[in-house]
């Protein structure tokens, strides 16, 4: 399989921070050789990005689909039938081999299917929702399929295994996953903050603060995966009868941190919701 992944032409439609998280994850980790890998960008400092990793950057959709074996929907999800209408040929003979894979939130397997119908005959797609860790090979992708074999979901389980966890799921909760992973790095990267900040405040230079706050929440996450226990079984290992921790645990109750982590990730399911209602009336 890894010979196979150095052969095949991969290419984005679009090469902004998901792209980027995705293809230089896998270049990075020498999956995909950068020659092969194609790019559709239209900016200056887009293209910079991807040449410096040996890639081809290129104004032309087209041409990333002409090259390419997969590719990669890494576009806003407004700005998708604008850019399958840059596609110069229309069911061309080649394009029925071509597997494509989205990243576009809220867009459903049935909308895709509806748009990428107009470019190939039965379009082999998977619809996915990755996240943007899996530059550093610590991603989490959870995907769903329409139209393919065993041979594409192998394939696309292995890219996305090299750069974090990867899993197949019913289409049905995949917004709802999105809530934790796709949007959850947002929010942990302003618990590392806030933790830093808190460092900072009680006399802790910033970049020590900063350090060991995202240390924290790397090591607080291995213990979940690796030992199996609860989190609250975890959290009540730390706290000590009338200790430091359990009094600062108590603060973050009192502040309602808890509540409004969950109402942050039922605010982006509902976003989510709200794209795919937008896009199923607008197929």
């Amino acid at each position: 399989m890894e010979q196979y992944l150095k052969s095949i032409k991969v290419g984005f439609i679009g090469g902004g921070n998901m792209a980027s998280a995705i293809g230089a994850g896998l270049i990075h980790k020498g999956v995909l050789n950068p020659d092969n890998v194609w790019v559709s960008g239209r900016t200056d400092r887009t293209h910079s990005f991807w040449k410096d990793l040996g890639a081809h950057p290129t104004l032309k959709n087209n041409e990333v689909a002409n090259n390419c074996d997969i590719i990669f929907l890494t576009v806003k999800p407004h700005m998708l039938d604008d850019a399958l209408n840059t596609f110069v040929e229309k069911k061309a003979e080649k394009f029925k081999n071509k597997l494509f894979i989205s990243v576009l939130a809220g867009v459903s397997l049935e909308v895709l299917h509806t748009k990428l119908s107009a470019i190939v005959i039965s379009p082999r797609i998977i619809r996915s929702m990755p996240n943007t860790p899996m530059m550093v090979g610590e991603g989490i992708t959870v995907y769903c399929s329409l139209n393919t074999e065993q041979k594409d979901l192998d394939l696309v389980n292995t890219l996305f295994s090299y750069i974090g966890m990867s899993q197949s799921v019913p289409e049905n909760i995949i917004n709802a996953i999105s809530g934790v992973s796709g949007s959850g790095p947002a929010f942990a990267y302003l618990i590392i903050e806030a933790l830093a900040d808190g460092g900072v405040k009680m006399g802790v230079p910033r970049p020590m603060a900063t350090k060991f706050a995202a240390q924290v929440l790397i090591g607080a996450g291995k213990m979940v995966l690796e030992t199996g226990r609860h989190p609250g079984q975890l959290k009540d290992e730390v706290c000590s009868p009338g200790g430091t921790s359990i009094t600062g645990v108590h603060a973050m109750e009192a502040g309602g941190v808890r509540g409004s982590v969950m109402n942050a990730v039922e605010a982006a399911v509902n976003k989510s919701n709200e794209f795919t209602s937008q896009f199923t009336s607008l197929k």
